[in-house]
Order: C-alpha cells, then structure tokens, then sequence
C-alpha cells in the first residue's frame, strides 16, 4: 500500500508542478488544455507504477479532472483553493493506494529486483523535494498576493530573484530536515534576516512583507520534510537517506 501510494505520490507532482506548464495553467478553462492535463496525469500514473491497463488509474484521472475542473470553473485561485484542491487531489491518491494497494507489487518495476526495493523511496524523495520547492513556491505566492504592497521589496531587485531565493531556502530546509541537522534551519533563518535587513530597514510595511512570506516559506517546507519522513518509515529505505527512528 505504501509502495502503490508513493509511487501515485510522486507521478502526481510530476503532472501537476512540473509537466502543467505557466501556459497550461493559464488556458486551463479551455477543454482540450483541460484535457491533456488529465492525459498527463494518467499517464504520469502508469510510468510511474509501471502499470499501463489498470483501470483504477483511469479512475484516478478522471476524479483529478473533476477536481480540476470545480477549482478552474469555480474561480478557486485563492490560496485556501489551492490547499483544498491539493488535499482532495491527494484523498483521491490515498483511497486508490487503499482499495488498490498492490498496484506497486503487480507493475512492472517491482519486477526489477535490483531497484524495486529502493523506487518508492527515491520517488518519495523527489516528490518532496518538489512539493516542498515548487508548490510552496505556489502556495507563497498566492499568500503573498493578498498583502502586496506600492513597494513591494521583490519589484526592487533581481527579476525571479524572489522566487529564486524562496525555492532556494525551502530546498535547504527540505534537504536540513531529511538529514536530521535541524539545528541548521536556525542558522539559515538568521542569514536570511541579516542579508533581507539592509533592504527593509525602516519600512514597515516591507518587513512585514518579507517577514510573513519567510515563515509561510519556513514551515511550508518543514511541514512538508516532516510529512515525508514519516512516509519514507515503512518503505525500505535508501543508503542516502537512512530510515528514521
């Protein structure tokens, strides 16, 4: 069940926060836009379990494209539409791993004997990894959108520089977290205020900007090494990543 749930896990982030491109996300009213999202997540599914004829994956498309489409056509862009989207998106992939558990053992690269025993972790890895970077970099943004300010501290430097920076520190965090060095988030916490000081010194309204966007971007990441930890505890684990205790 674990092995089917982090694999689904992993094909998942794949389809909706690296293959659904800034121009899919933005025509995604359009039928045809909706569509081949559903056709990736599909087949993100299959590759990813190795399974190309289980109907159940067929089933979790079409539930990820009615999802999609009460968010678009309902004008859920707000940062709780978001959450809530994820969280069904995720239910879904839950009650398949469920009903379906030995989707995983009956796939093909469980027959792998050399690496089946070590995909679902690594697959658990970067789905982290990419939750924890490129949706919280959603999340962030969508958050932020309700405290724009005339002086909005990202307009004044590097252009991406922000985002740059936030996937950066969410990285690190991800990567501090796995690697049990907790203590070094701390560290990471103070250098970002040092460095962000010069350019929010005396302006309330940017501090405050820059200090809400940080501990959104902070504990999203932790939140999210934290959840992935617990996953990675009943899969066999990678000699990269030791399995926690």
């Amino acid at each position: 069940m674990f092995e089917t749930f982090a694999a689904l896990l992993f094909a998942h982030v794949l389809a909706d926060f690296v293959l659904q491109t800034n121009w899919m996300a933005a025509r995604k009213r359009h039928p045809g836009v909706l569509l081949l999202h559903g056709v990736l997540v599909l087949l993100t599914a299959q590759i990813s379990l190795g399974q190309f004829t289980a109907w159940p994956l067929l089933v979790l498309a079409l539930v990820h494209l009615m999802i999609d489409t009460v968010k678009t056509y309902g004008g859920f862009d707000s940062l709780t539409g978001f959450l809530t989207d994820q969280a069904a998106h995720l239910l879904s992939l839950l009650v398949v791993s469920l009903l379906f558990p030995t989707l995983w053992h009956s796939g093909f690269w469980a027959s792998c004997a050399k690496i089946a025993p070590y995909l679902p972790a690594l697959m658990t890895l970067i789905a982290g990894a990419l939750l924890a970077t490129r949706a919280g970099g959603f999340a962030t943004g969508l958050l932020m959108r309700g405290h724009a300010v005339s002086d909005d501290p990202e307009d004044q430097g590097l252009p991406g520089g922000g985002a740059t920076i936030g996937h950066l520190e969410r990285g690190l965090i991800y990567l501090l977290v796995l690697s049990g060095n907790l203590s070094g988030i701390g560290f990471l916490v103070a250098a970002k205020s040092i460095l962000r000081f010069g350019t929010v010194s005396g302006d309330r309204k940017a501090t405050e900007y820059v200090i809400i966007g940080t501990l959104f971007s902070f504990g999203w990441a932790l939140i999210v090494a934290l959840l992935i930890q617990k996953l990675l505890i009943p899969l066999p684990p990678l000699e990269i990543a030791p399995k926690p205790t």
